[in-house]
């Protein structure tokens, strides 16, 4: 049941659906076969699969799809190997050795030549992108530029580790040596986890998640081992009640070392309580539609921008607007406009997601093109240039170029909105069309007329530090409708034809 509601959560049930016939797979190699693993091992498998299958996003995957193929090989193998353990005592050694020899080995060809006819006849679907992107970190950016544009597929970096693991990056290693020192059935399945989930997570940030439930674990192991050895020696020192003076000189140092030892062990879990403490309500608790920044006095300013945008969204647009923006926001102008759009965070129609990329890419009249054709009526950005704020569309449009580029590669291409120099820049030694194309015009419109302060000319950008290079920005079939206080959030009104409007108005 547990298998059922993970299937249900996360499509990353995945890697458990591997890691289990992994273990199942070394143990055999191990030569700790059992009845225990072939009774556990085919009733996970079997309910498993049943239970799955009763997910509606996840239908016929299972017995489908190649991420699946190991563990039902490894099942037909298990069935295999239970059924020559079975003739073990009816056959003589020599005969033994022969058969199980050839057995497993049949079994293991027939296993491999028939996921490889399936695949090829096209029954079982070949290995998705994401699973590539796990092997090859630089698959996904050549192939699929949507899953690499995503954040949470980044590489993780080491300050990620400490800021998630905190003191647990030091304790994991040596309670992982502490398992593997007294190897059993059950340890062998903690090791693997630990080492697949340490590569996994440094491959993707997201999969810190698989991570994090195994490093606890063996953190716990460690400091458990440690207060053993130590606070055993303390608990047994305590007992002995009656020691002369001259033996307890000739312990010297030893229990107040033993003790020293214990208090650091608990210093270090306080640290580690208050450091969870501090990242679970400062980092990952703040909602993401509200933003706050500090001031040299050390207050707080609330940025309500979004909220305050899919406000106007809700309240003065027809409540069958068709609204454009990049598809990080779609959930949220779904959610908090009720508005339809284009496209949203379900990305599995990259095509679309495309098209909406080469809209923001080309010059406003190609624009236009492609944005009656989707029968869009508004269209959203998001400007961090006056408030400093990284996580703007300018800083993302790259990702939109090389989705774009991906599906309409005679129309565009990357190389167009670098300098020569190879440099992306929004001054004035930008690419052209850079400085012509849609997402720049809107993002800038009116902002050459800004001075933030009097040490920055008008038009400086403050998330990248330039002063624009296109301040003289005009729109011939959109006009602004709504840009929010700090001019985080802009809304653009996409004109009617002259003749649909008249349609309209009869």
């Amino acid at each position: 049941m547990i298998f059922f509601f993970y299937v249900s959560a996360w499509g990353g049930y995945v890697f458990i659906i591997n890691l289990i016939p992994l273990h199942v797979f070394v143990l055999l190699l191990m030569q700790r076969y059992s009845r225990r693993v072939y009774i556990a091992y085919s009733t996970f498998y079997i309910v498993g699969l049943v239970l799955s299958m009763q997910i509606p996003f996840v239908g016929f995957q299972p017995i489908r799809t190649s991420e699946h193929m190991a563990a039902a090989g490894v099942f037909a193998l298990l069935q295999a190997y239970a059924f020559l353990q079975y003739l073990k005592d009816r056959l003589t050694r020599q005969e033994f050795q022969t058969l199980f020899f050839l057995g497993v080995s049949l079994a293991a060809g027939m296993v491999f030549l028939t996921v490889i006819y399936l695949t090829y006849t096209g029954y079982i679907a070949p290995w998705s992108g994401r699973f590539y992107s796990l092997w090859d970190t630089g698959y996904a950016k050549i192939h699929i530029p949507i899953i690499a544009s995503v954040s949470e597929h980044q590489p993780t970096t080491w300050v990620s580790f400490f800021f998630d693991l905190h003191i647990l990056v030091c304790t994991f290693p040596a309670g992982l040596w502490f398992c593997i020192k007294n190897i059993n059935d059950e340890r062998v399945f903690v090791a693997l986890y630990a080492i697949s989930a340490v590569y996994f997570a440094g491959v993707m940030v997201r999969l810190m998640l698989t991570l994090t439930p195994v490093v606890c674990m063996l953190s716990a192991v460690a400091f458990s081992s440690v207060f053993e050895h130590y606070m055993a020696d303390v608990q047994a020192g305590k007992v002995r009640k009656h020691v002369s003076e001259k033996e307890k000189a000739e312990e010297g140092l030893g229990p107040n070392i033993k003790s020293i030892v214990t208090m650091l062990m608990l210093m270090l879990l306080m640290m580690f309580a208050v450091h969870c403490t501090w990242v679970t309500s400062n980092a990952y608790s703040s909602p993401s539609v509200v933003l706050a920044s500090y001031n040299h006095d050390g207050s707080r300013n609330i940025l309500d921008d979004f909220r305050e945008a899919y406000y106007w969204l809700r309240q003065n647009t027809d409540e069958h607007a068709r609204v454009m923006s990049w598809w990080d926001y779609g959930y949220q102008i779904a959610g908090m406009a009720n508005r339809t759009t284009l496209v949203d965070n379900n990305t599995w129609n990259n095509s679309h997601i495309a098209l909406v990329g080469k809209a923001m890419s080309s010059n406003e009249s190609a624009a236009y093109n492609i944005m009656r054709s989707l029968d869009g009526d508004y269209v959203l950005i998001i400007f961090g240039g006056v408030i400093g704020y990284s996580g703007d569309d300018i800083n993302k449009f790259l990702w939109m170029v090389r989705i774009a580029e991906g599906e309409h590669p005679k129309d565009i291409r990357e190389s167009d909105y670098f300098t020569p120099q190879g440099e992306f820049r929004v001054d004035k030694a930008g690419s052209p069309t850079l400085l012509n194309c849609l997402m720049y015009k809107m993002s800038y419109y009116r902002f050459g007329e800004m001075q933030l302060d009097f040490r920055t000319p008008p038009g400086f950008d403050r998330t990248r530090n330039a002063e624009i290079g296109n301040k003289d920005i005009k729109f011939k079939h959109l006009e602004e409708a709504f840009t929010s206080e700090h001019w985080l959030v802009r809304i653009y009104k996409v004109k009617k034809l002259e003749n649909r409007e008249a349609l309209d108005h009869k």
